[in-house]
């Protein structure tokens, strides 16, 4: 039965997608010139691929950050806070280390993303699966070594760059840092390919969100197969957070920050909602936050930037908050 706050969230979620084109169009039409063809075309041509990969990051960082809480039962915690995002820059370091900037691993966009999303997904489904089935999903554990982790990835990373040819440090570097200045936009149709494929295949597994939320007894009292849908669902997270390092670099607290705004602005255990609310708050802070360093700052400053101390004050005001209660 749809209740009034259905209909609220409903007309919450209308407001925010208004918010998120006209965002999008502001970002597309500032400071062109409409009176010279070639420089319209010129400037619409450049925006395009920016504005289509911030859109596909925030409903990729948006929906898995919301899946991965509900999967641990905590609204704290995101694939950032883990390792995930050191994890990937671990592996597609070690692909180019170990291959060669030269190797067609390298060298050919989607071949390259191809093989680091297969080899992130095993591999963070076999450790962060392992861990949380060993802490019992303790989120003070589950923190306590996601931090270890990110350590021991980036440590790793850090000695393979050290030792690494210049050259092929200097090819690397700007896939190591987020921007949207220099996105990577030959993934695009591929990654749209991934998402869709995968939004299809785990469709069941999301429904049964609602009922994970309830806890692990609850779950398989209800007749859900509990393990092998937090294994899939663990596994769509990965992909997702793959899919948004690979096309801008690692963005953290990115998660965090929508996750929880869309929690607190919908009051609802609604993953439809929370998920699209999420995704839509991701697209007025990536949108917005580029207007800004492009016009504003002038490209001073990266948007990343913003999103991590602004994350890191708002993690900060999550634990001390959730503290009192």
């Amino acid at each position: 039965m749809k209740t009034k706050t259905y209909y609220r969230n409903i007309r919450k979620l209308l407001i925010m997608v208004v918010l998120a084109v006209l965002a999008s169009t502001a970002y597309m039409l500032v400071n062109v010139n409409f009176d010279n063809e070639r420089l319209f075309a010129y400037a619409l041509q450049i925006r395009t691929p920016k504005l289509i990969v911030m859109v596909i990051t925030a409903f990729a960082i948006g929906g898995a950050s919301l899946v991965f809480q509900s999967v641990i039962n905590n609204t704290i915690v995101t694939p950032c806070l883990l390792g995930m995002n050191s994890l990937y820059t671990l592996i597609h370091t070690g692909v180019v280390f170990f291959a060669g900037s030269a190797s067609i691993l390298a060298n050919n966009a989607n071949i390259s993303f191809a093989v680091d999303l297969v080899i992130m997904g095993v591999t963070a489904t076999l450790i962060y699966g392992w861990l949380f089935k060993k802490t019992n999903y303790n989120v003070l554990y589950v923190l306590l070594i996601g931090t270890v982790l990110t350590s021991f990835f980036s440590s790793i990373q850090s000695t393979l760059t050290r030792v690494m040819d210049p050259n092929e440090y200097d090819n690397l570097l700007s896939t190591l840092v987020a921007s949207f200045t220099n996105v990577n936009s030959e993934i695009i149709i591929f990654s749209v390919i991934i998402l869709a494929l995968l939004v299809f295949v785990l469709r069941k597994d999301l429904a049964l969100l609602n009922v994970i939320t309830l806890g692990r007894q609850q779950a398989i009292n209800l007749g859900v197969d509990y393990d092998r849908t937090i294994r899939r669902l663990l596994l769509g997270v990965t992909i997702c957070i793959a899919v948004a390092t690979a096309m801008v670099g690692p963005i953290s607290f990115l998660g965090l920050i929508i996750a929880n705004l869309a929690r607190q602005l919908m009051q609802t255990f609604r993953h439809g909602q929370l998920i699209l609310a999420s995704a839509l708050f991701g697209m007025i802070v990536l949108v917005g936050g580029q207007l800004i360093v492009e016009h504003v700052f002038t490209y001073a400053i990266p948007v990343s930037v913003f999103i991590t101390v602004g994350g890191g004050i708002y993690f900060l005001y999550l634990l001390l908050t959730r503290r009192r209660v």
